[in-house]
Formats: C-alpha cells, structure tokens, sequence
C-alpha cells in the first residue's frame, strides 16, 4: 500500500476535508502538523510555497481541491457522475475564491485592517456566501449527488469557522444574515456518521 504524507498547520482548513477522507477510505496517513515558523522556515522549498502538501510514496503533490478529489474518490465521497462531479468542483472552488480574497488580508493592523475586513464582508465575502447559498438550495442537503461528498467537508469546515467569530472585523453572524441555509448545512455535515466518527477518533 501507497505511504501518505500530509503536512499541514495544526489546525483544520484545507486539510481538514482531506483528513475526514482519508479517515473515511480507511487509509492511514502521516498527518505531519508544523507550525507557522515552521512553515516560514521550510516555505522556500515549496513548490508554490504554500500548504497542504501530500507526499505519495515520496512524490509530493499540492493544490488542496485536488487532494480533496483525489482522496474523496478513494473514500467515495467523490461523484462518479460527471454532472454531479461538476457541481462539487464549484462549491469546492467557490470555497478558495473566498479564501484567496481573504489572504490579502492577513497580517494587516489597526485601521488598515479594520478597512480591508469591512470591504470584504461587504464585497467579495457576501457574495461568494450569498452564492454558496444558491448552490446548497439547488443541491437539496448536500451540494452534490444527494450525499456528502468533499465539497460539504470544505465548505461545513469554513462556515463552523466563520461562527467561531475568529476573524477581526467580519462578525460572527455573518453567515446567518447573509446565507442561513449554509448554517443548517454545517450542522447536517457535522452530525454526519462519517464526520463524527473522524472527529470521535481524532479529539480536536
């Protein structure tokens, strides 16, 4: 059997879906969590200086919506049907469209921050939820095939993380004000059998 490495922050994000995978596949893996000295240290030799990374047997590849498809193929939470594979790429790439509008703002201070944040819950941030919240209506409870698949990991993960209230400036009940439905998707994801028993396995 293949020899998985996955190195990432000790935290959930884009790893997390990834490691619900894997725990799903029955697949063990190396969960290798550095810290962000850490990654400022080992950053440069990074193919495109960034994480998660996994190594398969000492090929290391990147992209996180990758990993997703590539592991949530082997624990079938993947759709096989092109139509429905579609539709969870989009929410799977909706979820970076956020997080790469986010970033810029990432180690800004004070007013500046304060003004980055308010223009991005105001702009981007309650689009791209606003959008979210048309595809889990077109979807039913999940956004694709009828099931869960990796899509609802990454996208449940970040709404959880939105209501922790753990960004500055963008308020803890955003999600609820601008797409409620996102909400009871988080909580259906959550009280899922295969996300419970990741998280039963792997105490946070």
């Amino acid at each position: 059997m293949a020899h998985y490495k996955l190195t990432y922050f000790g935290m959930g994000g884009r790893a997390e879906p990834i490691r619900i995978a894997f725990h799903a596949a029955g697949i063990d893996f190396e969960d290798v969590r550095i810290t962000f000295p850490e990654f400022m240290e080992m950053r440069d030799s990074l193919r495109f200086k960034c994480v998660p990374t996994l190594e398969i047997d000492g090929q290391v590849v990147t992209q996180s919506n990758a990993m997703c498809r590539y592991v949530g193929k082997m624990a079938g939470l993947y759709p096989e049907d092109d139509m429905q594979a579609l539709y969870c790429d989009e929410a799977l790439g909706a979820i970076e469209d956020l997080l790469h509008a986010l970033t810029p703002t990432i180690g800004l201070e004070g007013d500046e921050l304060k003004a980055a944040r308010e223009k991005l819950v105001d702009g981007w941030m309650a689009r791209i939820l606003s959008g979210l919240g048309e595809l889990i209506e077109r979807g039913g409870e999940y956004f694709a095939d009828n099931r869960l698949t990796v899509a609802d990991l990454k996208v449940g993960g970040l709404i959880q993380w939105l209501n922790g209230g753990h960004l500055d400036h963008v308020p803890a009940d955003l999600v609820e004000q601008v797409a409620p439905a996102l909400n009871e998707h988080a909580s259906r994801v959550f009280d899922h059998p295969l996300v419970k028993a990741y998280y039963a396995a792997n105490p946070q």
